[in-house]
């Protein structure tokens, strides 16, 4: 099974599992295809994170390929540049990109065929061309002006192509036979780097050799709760996925079963445990190698208890503090195979279309996940040498007695951990099929702090998508929201539900996007 936001990426899977690879291989071969036909979104460029079930070794495996800032970029270097904040299309919002020594360590790891084999259907698709739809008709948007590296790679006409046209890509075709012949390390000591770095020096970037030599991936351990019955497995930061677990953790002192699915007793619940994590967020998370994290106390059933009663099932809050600890633009996918191996795996280069810098004619955009450190010294996501930037992307697994059970994620940078919530309660509380949980509408906060130090103002605001019931908005209205419309900030979703006994796996792909789920 492979669900995916486009169906040449699933197709790209299936054909992976039919010529005998495994889910793992499945899911970087879906995921290269995903850098060609979604260059907007993902690529090599970018930094990857993966939840990955053994069936051989029977556990759960998590994976952080992100990416550091350079080893001569520091605060003390914007200040001598001017700088406030970092500008995101900028080669200043560079990190050393993760994201093709995560495909090597999990072939490496867990694969059964070779980069080579898995990365063919998308190196032929680069060279024969992809038909461009719609919805990325639709995305294909920047200024060619104000891009021109960018754009000689993804408008070389100065013009966008239209729907139905087909796209060649040949920097991406060359950049995957590197990987396919040399590996990761064409990417980090080989050509690649080289041309990337030659590339950062002619264009004011931070990058050195050492950095792309220096880098590595890493096995690390999924956290969790329990939820009714269920455990929820996220990565721990420098992520933001625990903030699906303290999220969890509130919501279960509430009854949500009980309520009508989407009512504004239902939502504004969500609201309310949204805003408390929120600020915890802003003031806790950022790269372990940096800053110890009160990591079990966040995801603590007895601190869950105490931020629930801070919550009127009533009214909105007005002032939301961080707990006292003691002393867009993602592509996500889902695979499974016939041995019971699944991946659960997110990638991304940040915003749309990254930096928007395409460096040397490789085909892929670098992405601008920098732009997210702080510059204020006394903040704990500060610019500091060779650390993990505050990341957005999360994958998402949820197991019930040992045993896995669902691979889930939703795309939507600030949103995801809003909008994992909203999925984990249709699928346990209101007792949604896979499908439909991702199919319902959805809801989003914003205005809470942020973990690159800015401040909360007030409440903030909350965007309901247009389906969602006029008596929802009423009462949330009612209850002291504001309230507002919205379309296309609501991410989008894939699963994969398990069943033994016989194994059967059950696909979900979200609407909201091109997407689709395939199995054989």
């Amino acid at each position: 099974m492979v669900c995916t936001s486009q169906p040449l990426a699933s197709l790209a899977g299936i054909d992976i599992l039919k010529q005998g690879g495994n889910a793992i291989d499945a899911a970087i071969a879906a995921n290269a295809m995903l850098g060609l036909v979604e260059p907007m979104s993902c690529g090599p460029g970018g930094d990857l994170f993966a939840i990955l079930w053994s069936a051989r070794e029977r556990k759960l495996f998590g994976l952080n390929a992100s990416g550091r800032a350079p080893a001569n970029w520091s605060i003390e270097a914007a200040r001598c540049l001017g700088l406030a904040e970092i500008p995101g299309n900028s080669p200043l919002s560079w990190s050393v990109p993760g994201c093709a020594s995560g495909w090597e360590m999990m072939q490496q790891r867990f694969g059964q065929m070779s980069l080579k084999e898995v990365l063919a259907p998308s190196i032929h698709y680069a060279l024969e061309g992809f038909p461009i739809s719609p919805m990325i008709t639709a995305a294909w948007v920047f200024n060619p002006g104000e891009a021109p590296t960018l754009a000689e790679t993804f408008m070389p006409s100065g013009k966008p192509p239209k729907c139905g046209d087909l796209f060649r890509n040949h920097g991406l075709a060359e950049t995957y036979r590197l990987l396919a012949r040399e590996g990761a390390a064409a990417f980090y000591q080989g050509e690649i780097a080289e041309r990337i770095v030659r590339f950062s020096e002619r264009n004011g970037g931070r990058f050195s050799r050492e950095d792309f030599a220096s880098h590595t991936a890493d096995w690390i351990e999924p956290a969790s709760t329990s939820y009714r019955g269920f455990d929820v497995w996220e990565l721990p930061p420098n992520g933001q996925g625990i903030a699906v677990l303290q999220m969890l953790n509130i919501l279960e002192s509430f009854d949500i079963g009980s309520l009508e699915p989407g009512s504004a007793a239902h939502l504004h619940l969500l609201i309310e445990a949204k805003k408390l994590v929120y600020e915890d967020r802003a003031t806790y998370y950022t790269d372990p190698a940096f800053e110890k994290i009160p990591l079990e106390w966040l995801i603590s059933k007895e601190y869950a208890q105490k931020r629930a009663r801070q919550i009127d099932p009533h009214r909105a809050s007005d002032d939301v503090l961080p707990g006292c600890a003691p002393g867009s633009d993602t592509i996500y996918l889902a695979t499974s195979d016939r041995e019971g191996n699944m991946v659960s795996l997110i990638q991304s280069i940040y915003t749309g279309w990254g930096s928007r810098f395409v460096p040397d004619h490789l085909g892929f955009s670098l992405q601008n996940r920098g732009e997210l450190f702080s510059l204020d010294p006394s903040h704990r996501n500060r610019l500091e040498p060779r650390k993990r930037p505050f990341h957005t992307i999360i994958p998402g697994f949820l197991t019930k007695d040992g045993n896995p059970v669902f691979s889930f994620g939703v795309m939507g940078g600030d949103f995801q951990p809003q909008g994992h919530s909203q999925v984990v309660m249709n699928l346990i509380d209101f007792g949604f099929s896979p499908q439909q949980a991702g199919e319902q509408p959805r809801v989003q906060h914003f205005g809470s702090s942020t973990p690159t130090g800015w401040k909360k103002t007030d409440s903030g605001f909350v965007v309901l998508e247009p389906w969602i019931p006029e008596s929802t908005r009423t009462g949330l209205a009612g209850m002291g929201h504001q309230v507002k419309d919205g379309v296309g900030t609501f991410g989008s979703y894939q699963g994969i539900w398990r069943e033994d006994n016989p194994l059967r796996f059950y696909g979900a792909s979200d609407p909201r996007h091109d997407g689709c789920a395939i199995g054989y």
